[in-house]
């Protein structure tokens, strides 16, 4: 799709997320909580050669996850997350898109970068502001 370094969580993140995966097995997490391990375990698919297409095909609860970037204020990825929605209902395998689906899906894409950019700035405060 596009190349891109990967987000590298701070410590703080990884411990923050490690922590909460230990506690959801004994309560159930909060919305923010259950926002901050959304994105955190969204972020790779989208930063995959497949992006938007492997979310669409992923297990996840899709629209869980697009609320949860909403809520950290990841507004730049809500928008191509829902223009994509459509990926959903696609043959798992990219190749068999139509020639103006694939355009279509990579000019969606594009603004995936400049998004993925802000995330961590975004959940290092959402951390700050909601959790701590």
């Amino acid at each position: 799709m596009f190349s891109q370094e990967p987000i590298e969580w701070p410590d703080e993140v990884e411990i923050l997320i490690d922590r909460l995966e230990g506690e959801s097995a004994k309560r159930e997490l909060t919305r923010e909580e259950r926002a901050v391990i959304d994105v955190y375990e969204t972020v790779p698919i989208l930063e995959s050669e497949d992006g938007l297409h492997e979310f669409w095909q992923s297990g996840v609860d899709h629209q869980r996850v697009i609320n949860s970037f909403e809520l950290i204020g990841a507004t730049t990825l809500v928008d191509p997350l829902n223009a994509s929605r459509w990926c959903g209902n696609r043959s798992q395998d990219r190749n068999d898109y139509s020639e103006t689906e694939a355009d279509y899906l990579a000019t969606i894409e594009e603004e995936l970068p400049g998004g993925l950019d802000e995330v961590l700035d975004l959940l290092m405060d959402f951390i700050e502001e909601e959790l701590e």
